[in-house]
């Protein structure tokens, strides 16, 4: 294969203001959750520069089965037809699309973003907009993260793999702020380690990995956490661990987080606890005591940040 197809994927830099602080919830979760908790996860793929065989390796690795959507964000040449779809589907069973306009995802499927476009999701469809020319920086995979972020929240998956500068780093908070999960590429297992040592950067990453790692940690988040966090029970040990993990928190950081919404704790809870193999709550919590980077991580993830005061400004704009 030529040098050129191979390569396809190419490096675009950029610099990225800093993002607020996270705030405390403290009023549930955003309107919507229900009918969100009915759509598939959705995990949207970050990768330029070297991205092509992490991206191989990422999906040689996947199940075909998990009943997630998958959509792969990266930069590539305006003047090379991409073969990017041909080439992922020959490591996976899963049906590869490349994006046409208002196409609806589905389970088990991977999308692949054209050249030349910027994507978005939205009520469950990719939307399409030709990319501005000139010398604007692109951030095609910001871009389609922070609308996965708005789309999905808790059922967004952000990916960040191979690739120079630091698109994507905004989209992983934006992620982040929203309940989703954030996974990078171990940055010594890139070909090229910018974007996800731009994207670690942030402090909001749940976990590295390499790319053939990457796919039981995603699997561990998400449907791990959901089946955990359903099928757990109201047993005496369980309420003492949860107490236990809750007390920690309140001890350390001085917040009652007692005041969230349960299932929404518990969620968070369960999503940190399964990324760090932990079977139970007890061996969580007392991991955590072990570790106090994972307490300030499960902290971190407590929180929901927000980038402006008012969340609705055309209506406070009418009142």
């Amino acid at each position: 294969m030529a040098d050129n197809q191979r390569d396809e994927i190419e490096s675009e830099g950029n610099q990225n203001e800093p993002a607020p602080r996270a705030e405390a919830e403290a009023d549930g979760e955003p309107d919507g959750e229900t009918r969100r908790e009915t759509q598939p996860y959705v995990v949207g793929i970050g990768a330029s520069a070297g991205g092509l065989e992490a991206l191989e390796e990422f999906f040689a690795h996947m199940p075909s089965n998990t009943g997630f959507a998958f959509v792969v964000v990266q930069h590539l040449s305006p003047d090379f037809k991409s073969l990017m779809d041909e080439l992922l589907a020959r490591r996976t069973s899963m049906a590869v699309h490349r994006v046409e306009h208002g196409v609806r995802i589905e389970p088990d499927a991977i999308y692949v973003i054209p050249p030349k476009q910027e994507l978005r999701l939205a009520d469950g469809r990719l939307l399409l907009k030709e990319r501005p020319g000139g010398s604007s920086l692109a951030l095609p995979i910001d871009i389609f993260l922070e609308s996965l972020a708005e789309a999905a929240s808790e059922r967004a998956v952000a990916v960040i793999l191979s690739g120079s500068g630091s698109d994507g780093s905004r989209g992983v908070r934006a992620v982040h702020e929203r309940g989703g999960t954030v996974l990078v590429q171990r940055p010594e297992t890139a070909k090229f380690d910018s974007m996800p040592r731009r994207a670690l950067e942030t402090g909001v990453v749940d976990a590295t990995g390499s790319p053939s790692e990457l796919p039981q940690l995603i699997l561990s988040a998400t449907r791990g956490g959901a089946a955990a966090a359903a099928e757990s029970s109201a047993s005496e040990s369980e309420s003492t661990g949860l107490e236990g993990v809750l007390e920690l928190l309140r001890t350390e950081h001085g917040l009652d987080f007692t005041h969230y919404k349960p299932s929404t704790i518990r969620r968070r809870i369960d999503r940190r606890r399964l990324l760090n193999r932990s079977i139970d709550l007890d061996k969580y919590l007392q991991y955590m005591r072990e570790h106090p980077e994972e307490l300030q991580a499960l902290y971190g993830d407590l929180l929901i940040g927000v980038t402006r005061f008012f969340r609705d400004p055309e209506a406070f704009q009418y009142l």
